[in-house]
């Protein structure tokens, strides 16, 4: 699609997505150690810190930690993971196969690769807060 007639005076590049975690070591557990992405800035040093910006190639994603230290309880609030049940993460991703085996050989479940209704190779799951992420 050329959008030239309508060119805008600016360009907006990207986009990173905010989310909040309960356990911020569980969430970097997975992001970092699992999926790859490093810790391009933090508001601390190490996994127990309330806020990450996380990149991965030219992605970045944010986590927050949703409650402060002294207020946080002993275990997540089910409502607060259904409230974004609705919320998908799609990332780029050629060798799911690959990623697939990656994801089983650590012990997180995902579904098996698999053929989309738009012909893309898919595998989804969730993560410890229960964002649902796919990978096509």
């Amino acid at each position: 699609m050329d959008n030239s007639a309508n060119r805008l005076p600016f360009n907006i590049n990207g986009v990173a997505p905010y989310i909040h975690v309960f356990d911020m070591p569980v969430a970097l557990a997975f992001y970092r150690d699992v999926l790859g992405f490093s810790i391009k800035y933090s508001s601390g040093e190490g996994y127990d810190v309330d806020w990450v910006l996380l990149q991965l190639n030219d992605i970045e994603f944010m986590l927050n930690t949703a409650y402060e230290k002294a207020n946080r309880p002993a275990a997540p609030n089910p409502l607060r993971i259904d409230s974004h049940g609705d919320i998908t993460f799609y990332f780029g991703c050629r060798e799911t196969d690959a990623l697939y085996a990656h994801l089983q050989n650590k012990g997180i479940k995902a579904t098996g690769p698999f053929i989309t209704t738009y012909g893309w190779k898919a595998i989804y799951l969730k993560d410890s807060d229960g964002y649902q992420l796919c990978f096509h």
